[in-house]
């Protein structure tokens, strides 16, 4: 059955780079305050890249091998606490290539999805060192079609736009979006919600690496462009509550999606 209202909980942390030891007892503890420390989240969102963070000149030696370590704390967690688990993205090694990877779990423990980052951040030098991935992020949650992006696919609306169309009521968007590009990141993301009238719930990373900023700004957005929460550049567990019957209604009452002319363009 169809759960209808979500307690939402977004792990906006600063990330050590290339330290996964130190990333990894964070998340730990994270994820413990997160079920413990206000509404029992029904779904935890994490950001990009947090195990590693953007280690990029030694990514080989730290990415996690076919995500194995990832998988197991993921797993254990979602099972013992009932709760469903976008795990943000890792460095992921797969043989001799390295991928930006988000694996999904539902409240059994069980993997339901993965996405490999499909579009590389040139201006961070992604496509120097990582691969892109070869499909897109579909899954189902609660029942829930849902769509999974990760920072920079936010720039390519052809993107949302085939996971709304395939039906998915809810984005989830891990990133590490950077100073000084508030502006982007926040007009971005409400167009996406706007334009699909879905929810989009993104996690961005908070702090410093190397001379990088990066400024948190996490956020639930309604399907109308509303934000429902949105962090400042702290580290923090941010917590919004969601009615997914306002994706229906939105729809109805603007049918972009019937009104849409493919065959023009």
């Amino acid at each position: 059955m169809t759960q209808k209202r979500w307690n939402i909980a977004l792990l906006q942390m600063d990330i050590a780079i290339g330290e996964p030891e130190r990333n990894f007892s964070k998340l730990e503890a994270m994820l413990q305050e997160a079920v413990e420390g206000g509404p029992k989240p029904d779904v935890i969102v994490f950001p990009e890249m947090w195990n590693t963070g953007y280690a990029l000149d030694r990514i080989h030696e730290l990415a996690d091998v076919n995500g194995e370590r990832t998988k197991a704390l993921l797993s254990a967690f979602s099972r013992t606490h009932g709760v469903n688990i976008i795990g943000g993205s890792i460095a992921e090694k797969k043989g001799d290539d390295i991928y930006n990877t988000i694996y999904a779990f539902d409240r059994e423990g069980k993997q339901v999805a993965d996405y490999s980052k499909i579009h590389l951040f040139r201006l961070m030098d992604e496509e120097k060192y990582l691969k892109e991935g070869g499909h897109i992020g579909q899954l189902e949650l609660d029942g829930v079609p849902a769509g999974m992006m990760i920072c920079y696919d936010i720039r390519f609306p052809e993107l949302s736009r085939k996971l709304a169309l395939g039906g998915a009521q809810i984005m989830f968007v891990p990133a590490e979006w950077p100073n000084p590009r508030l502006h982007h990141w926040r007009t971005l993301l409400t167009a996406r919600a706007i334009e699909n009238q879905m929810f989009v719930v993104s996690c961005n990373r908070m702090g410093v690496s190397g001379t990088t900023e990066f400024f948190g700004h996490s956020m639930v957005i309604d399907p109308w462009g509303e934000i429902l929460v949105e962090g400042d550049e702290s580290e923090a567990i941010l917590r919004a509550e969601i009615d997914l019957e306002l994706v229906g209604q939105v729809r109805s009452k603007i049918p972009v999606f019937e009104d849409r002319r493919p065959a023009l363009y």
